[in-house]
């Protein structure tokens, strides 16, 4: 079987990138659980949807009663008591966001735009720029101090 070569120049391959990716987040539906969370995933170009799998497959190790959720075009994680931490993809990179990021140690670098005060977080653009102890560390740290809302504090 032959295999046909890729004769795109990189500024092609960058244009059809920005196309998949539009700055925004997602327009994946708000839903809670792990099916929409894995089919957001999938829905994402690479190289942003290996470094999704690979935060999913992070937070499913760093927290055992780990609950999912689309949210605002983004996979949302969390524990029964609240959220904790956002992955969404942009064109070029994927941000990890950590809501109340600013009481983890150390401290996440970037302060995103629009995201809260305290949130702060990480932008990925490969697989070989991940720290996994670090980031296993911000998600377990991001657990024991999960944000909640005002709806959530109604059901107790």
């Amino acid at each position: 079987m032959a295999v046909k070569k890729d004769t795109r120049t990189p500024q092609a391959k960058s244009v059809e990138l920005l196309v998949a990716m539009t700055g925004k987040a997602s327009p994946a539906k708000a839903a809670e659980g792990d099916k929409p969370v894995f089919a957001y995933i999938e829905s994402l170009p690479e190289p942003q949807k290996s470094i999704a799998k690979h935060v999913d497959a992070l937070a499913a190790k760093a927290i055992p009663d780990l609950k999912r959720a689309v949210k605002w075009g983004m996979a949302y994680y969390g524990v029964p008591d609240g959220w904790c931490f956002s992955s969404g993809a942009f064109v070029g990179h994927l941000k990890l966001m950590f809501i109340r990021g600013n009481e983890l140690q150390p401290e996440p670098p970037v302060t995103p735009f629009r995201m809260g005060k305290a949130t702060r977080g990480v932008e990925l653009t490969a697989m070989d720029e991940f720290d996994d102890d670090q980031v296993l560390s911000w998600m377990a740290q991001a657990a024991k101090k999960p944000y909640v809302t005002a709806a959530m504090k109604k059901k107790k």
